[in-house]
């Protein structure tokens, strides 16, 4: 059975702004759905769940807003619909994969696939210890992340011993850490790859200026011919930034390493980052995301509209 009014689509979503494309499509199709605030939200765990598809785009970012809360919660609520049988594109299983940069590099690693050197810590005096044996230099960030947030370079030994001293770190809400190698990235660009149904979608090529964590796609300001893009999906008083952006067909091989990965997470919709090493030009994936903004006027970037394909998939799904 399709969509029905008494029976919609769910859009589980907590960022104010990432999803009014999702829902200009929706609404331009007159596809019954409803909006469902994750920061505010209740369930009946003996009630039945009223909707034909529950589409999950609760952010990891959230505790940057005030609604860290949701988080967990989302956990508890994917688990309910799981249980219950309900079709969740995104579940339980991909949230568990988002909210969680410990288990990526687990997931990635026994994938046999390379992924920047790590290690995991919970607590500031295990830092140092955690970084013997990698190259600097080496970054320190929360498990949980999303946006860039609480990610700390350190150059030297000798600075991340005082930051551990003096409690310079931020492991946010779950207070995990991750110690992990920096990678110098070869011409300053990483490769964002997107899933829909955990297959090829598109790819681009993102140019960063560096010293930028980060690295949402519908931020990024210009192609690299100097055009500028529109972000449908930013705030509008969103400052400009200096990313830049092109289309990108990636080899046969990559696609096939970020399918694999998107399937053993459980991800239909995403996008997974991967960049080359400068020093010594090896590959690595580094960032698993369920959470896929899509690429800033995407038409004019890789050549068609992602969300008319995201309703399509969303409303197939839902049938």
């Amino acid at each position: 059975m399709a969509a029905t009014k008494e029976r919609p689509i769910a859009i589980y979503y907590e960022h104010p702004d990432w999803y009014r494309p999702l829902f200009a499509e929706l609404d331009r199709r007159g596809t019954p759905y409803v909006k469902v605030h994750a920061a505010r939200h209740r369930f009946d765990p003996t009630a039945e769940v009223p909707y034909s598809l529950v589409f999950n785009r609760m952010s990891p970012s959230a505790w940057l807003r005030g609604n860290g809360h949701a988080i967990f919660y989302t956990l508890q609520y994917l688990q309910h619909l799981k249980t219950l049988g309900v079709r969740v594109v995104n579940g339980y299983d991909a949230f568990v994969t988002e909210t969680s940069k410990a288990y990526q590099l687990s997931l990635i690693h026994n994938l046999g696939l390379p992924a920047p050197a790590a290690r995991v810590v919970n607590h500031a005096e295990e830092v140092p210890a955690a970084a013997d044996g990698l190259r600097f230099p080496i970054i320190v960030k929360p498990n949980i992340g999303g946006s860039g947030a609480g990610i700390r370079r350190f150059n030297t030994p000798q600075q991340l011993a005082e930051a551990a001293k003096n409690g310079g770190f931020d492991f946010g809400i779950d207070h995990t850490g991750i110690v992990q190698e920096f990678i110098p990235q070869q011409d300053g660009r990483i490769v964002r790859v997107e899933v829909l149904g955990g297959c090829y979608l598109y790819a681009i090529r993102i140019y960063t200026p560096g010293d930028s964590f980060n690295l949402c796609p519908a931020d990024v300001c210009q192609t690299v011919g100097g055009e500028e893009l529109v972000r449908a999906a930013c705030p509008v008083d969103a400052p400009r930034n200096q990313l830049k952006v092109e289309g990108y067909t990636p080899p046969a091989q990559q696609i096939m390493d970020v399918e694999r990965i998107m399937q053993a997470a459980g991800i239909e919709v995403g996008g997974i980052e991967y960049f080359v090493d400068e020093r010594d030009a090896k590959l690595y994936y580094y960032d698993v995301n369920a959470l896929s903004n899509f690429v800033a006027d995407a038409p004019r970037v890789v050549g068609f509209d992602p969300f008319v394909r995201l309703v399509d998939y969303l409303e197939q799904e839902a049938s």
